[in-house]
Formats: structure tokens, sequence, C-alpha cells
């Protein structure tokens, strides 16, 4: 007769593999983006799979009801879809497996390699849509993160477990700038959601902007434009898991989303499929509704981080537009790239005075505070003065302090100036703005 406990574990290990009974419905319409179906008996932001009498499957994510029926939408082509085709509740779908091995991968909204590499084996599996960890599990947020970018890491530091946008018009260099993250930070791993991105760009910023030596220390999440828009969602989400799960092994996390605003246009398909009455500029009430759940899950807390940088593209340069506004109001700093810089050919084009880190001056150290402000003086002297200097009506001598800065403009703008393969050190970086402030 075998011990009770070894007859435990047996139906432990049945329940474990065991295939629970699945909830079936019928799909009865399709309007537009949405399928409708009498049943089956799911919850919104569940996924169902259509099996087609073609002998497909169709996945489909429900964003709500009406009527007494279930609005879905696919997140995949639905070619072949009848009416009449079932279609079934699929638990389990609402998870990512996770392991070391995702490091170096490509993987798609699912969270299937797309790389052509072998399977990944699965040491655990992670809730894509978590809630954010609670105010009071958080730790203070103390240490910096170096980027080996001169203009953040002096002007802009960044610390870990801190969340900052980058906002930008389109072609500004954010592509750039974020390989230049990717190559040169000092976090234990990366993760990269491209969201909404062109597919010709995906393979060109895999090899140009992050290279082979980047991909050793990254992980890559990708969901095209031409994708359906829940599954650009939710490739967001999945690359917050995977954070998630390098984050509870202690390590620092690196995470960045491209972008923002195209992750808020493909919400905002699915608000209008569903019905939600639309307000600024078109967005749907459940687009800012949903920034706050991507945004807090990034962080400090007891075992690792989560350093976040976000990008937005701004519609006309607007700093002002509805995303943009929204974004800034949440995040802990904003980097402003300027097209004006862009022209006159200063990349990275990040404008300091109009750039913020509002943790920079818990995380850098005393001299460095002082010499940033210092330096940001004559910068706002210099912007301010700029039309008197260009047309010539500024008389040499005339103010004491004008003068230094203008001395001092051109090592500052090379200062600020960074090829993108340039990686920088803090203790140069902090030397050279030593000098540019007492000018030695």
């Amino acid at each position: 007769m075998s011990a009770p406990w070894m007859d435990v574990a047996r139906l432990e290990r049945a329940i474990a593999n065991s295939k629970p009974v699945r909830s079936i419905g019928t799909v009865t319409r399709t309007v537009g983006l949405l399928v409708e179906s009498r049943g089956p008996a799911v919850g919104v932001g569940e996924f169902c799979e259509i099996l087609t009498r073609a002998g497909t499957q169709i996945r489909t994510q429900v964003i709500g009801f009406r009527d007494g029926q279930v609005l879905s939408m696919p997140l995949e082509e639905v070619a072949g879809l009848q009416l009449g085709d079932t279609i079934v509740a699929r638990a389990g779908e609402s998870r990512v497996a996770v392991s070391d091995g995702l490091i170096g991968r490509v993987l798609d909204g699912f969270g299937r390699p797309m790389d052509g590499g072998p399977p990944v084996e699965p040491e655990a599996w992670y809730d894509i849509y978590a809630a954010p960890p609670g105010p009071l599990e958080r730790e203070s947020i103390t240490d910096p993160l170096v980027t080996g970018i001169r203009a953040l890491d002096g002007f802009l530091t960044c610390g870990r477990g801190q969340r900052v946008g980058i906002f930008g018009g389109s072609g500004v260099g954010k592509s750039t700038l974020l390989g230049s993250l990717i190559r040169h930070h000092n976090a234990d791993v990366a993760v990269l959601a491209l969201v909404g991105e062109r597919n010709r760009e995906v393979r060109d910023f895999i090899e140009h902007e992050i290279g082979p030596e980047g991909m050793k220390k990254t992980v890559l999440v990708v969901a095209t434009s031409d994708r359906p828009s829940p599954l650009r969602v939710r490739a967001c989400f999945l690359a917050l898991a995977v954070a998630e799960y390098f984050r509870d092994k202690g390590k620092d996390v690196l995470l960045i989303a491209d972008s923002v605003t195209r992750l808020a246009m493909a919400q905002r398909e699915i608000g209008l499929a569903a019905g939600e009455p639309p307000s600024q500029k078109g967005y749907t009430p459940s687009v800012f509704q949903m920034l706050p759940r991507v945004f807090e899950r990034a962080g400090r807390f007891k075992h690792g981080s989560i350093t976040a940088f976000f990008t937005v593209l701004v519609e006309g340069d607007d700093m002002n537009e509805p995303i943009a506004d929204a974004v800034r109001g949440i995040l802990d700093g904003h980097i402003v790239l300027s097209r004006a810089l862009g022209q006159k050919g200063h990349y990275p084009a990040i404008d300091v005075l109009q750039s913020v880190s509002r943790l920079a001056s818990r995380v850098a150290k005393g001299e460095q505070k002082d010499a940033a402000n210092r330096l940001r003086e004559t910068l706002a002297l210099l912007q301010s003065s700029e039309d008197l200097i260009r047309i010539g009506a500024y008389i040499g001598g005339s103010n004491a302090q004008l003068d230094s800065a203008i001395a001092r403009q051109k090592e500052i703008q090379d200062f600020l100036r960074q090829k993108p393969e340039e990686h920088t050190p803090i203790g140069e970086t902090l030397q050279r703005m030593r000098r540019l402030v007492t000018g030695e």
C-alpha cells in the first residue's frame, strides 16, 4: 500500500496535466473588426479560439458584450471564418512562458520565438495582465542607471526603477537613441517592445541599432503595424511580464517600449470597436485607463528593479497633444528630442532645457548637481540671447556672464553631441562637466 503523501503527489500531477472543460459558443456575426458569438462563458480580457470548418484556428480576445452576445477581436487573420463556427474559451492564454533562455531571442505577441531558433523551455509562467505592485511594495530610488550617454548621465540622471518618457516627432533620432541605450546601459538585462513598428524597420533596428553585442543581453518582443490591434497591445503587456520575471530573479532590468503612441492607437481601435465614446482627438477612455496600468508595473522593489523608457511620437511636434500630456503627467521624467537640433546635425537631439528627470536631484551627487545647474544656466542664457548674437547686435564686453557663455558654447555643444557608437564612462562624463564649469 502506497504512502498517503505519494497519493497526494500523484493527484497533484494529474490535476496539473488535466485539460479543464472548455466553454463553447457559436459565431453569429462579424462586423468590421468584431466577431460576435453566442457564448462561450468568458470575461472581458480573456481569450477564445475559433475552430473554423476549414480546419484552422483563430485566436480572439474578448472586449465586451452586447445584447447577450460576446464581442471579441481576432488576434490573427480571419480567412476561412464562417457563420456558425465553434468558438471555445482558452484558459492560460493570458500567461507567457519565461526563462533565462529568452535572452537574445525575438518573440512575437504570443510569446513565440520568431527568429527561427528553437522553442524556449519554460522555467515559469507569468501573468501578462498582472496588476501593478502597490505603493508600499516599492523601494526608494537612490542608485543611478548609467546609460553611457553624456547628456543623460550628466544633466538628466536616471535612477534604477525610474520611468522616463522620450518625446519627439518623426525623424529626430528616437531609434538611434534607443539603440545607444540598449548597447551601453549597465543594467543586467534589457527587454524591448516594438509596438506598431513598420516591418522593414524591425530587422534594420536589430542589425544596425542593437547589434550582436546588444542582443546578447536583450529580449525583443515585436508586434508590427500589420498585426491586429489586440495583438499589438498584448505585445506590450507581454514585455512587461518578461521584465517582471527577470526582476523577480533580483536583476536590474531596462525596459523600453516603442512606442506608447502606437500602443494608444491600438487600444483606441479596440475601444471604438467595442462602442466606447471617443473623447480627446478620438481617443477612448480605456486608452487613458490603460496607460497607468502599463507605467506602474515598472519601479524599484525589494528584489530587483525595472527602469523603463517609453517613447512618445508627438504629432506635429505638439508636446501638448492628449497622449503626450497624459504620459508626461504620470512618468518620473521626460526627454525631449528637438527637431531644430536635429536639423543642425546635433545628435542626440536632446533639448536639455526642456527635458526633466524628477529624480536627478536624488540620485546625482552634490558636485554633479551643482555643475549641471550651472551649465543649464549657461545654456538658458545663450538661448535667450541667440537672436541678438545672430544679427550681430550684441557687443562683446557689455555682459561678462554672456561673454563667458559664448566662449564656452562650442565646448558645451561638443559635450552634448555624441556619436551613436560612442560610450562615455560616468567618471569621464563628470570630469568633463567639472572642466566646463571651472574653465580648466
